[in-house]
């Protein structure tokens, strides 16, 4: 696998997992219920935005440059 392809990958897990995390702690301190389904799909969306957002800009950002 394209190093930058799994790289951009982890990343859009990482984002997706933070976004869990986020909304967890929301609901806990807001006590506003948010459904399961709604929960995952928008941090399906943040993963998918987060590793196209990696894979795009990966090549134009300084110190990203392959040996």
């Amino acid at each position: 696998m394209d190093p930058q392809l799994k790289s951009s990958l982890l990343w859009g897990v990482i984002g997706g997992l933070a976004y869990l995390v986020l909304v967890q702690g929301y609901q806990l301190f807001a006590s506003i219920p948010i459904s399961t389904p709604v929960k995952f799909g928008v941090a399906l969306v943040v993963a998918v935005g987060a590793a196209a957002l990696t894979y795009g800009a990966g090549t134009r950002l300084p110190g990203s440059e392959s040996p």
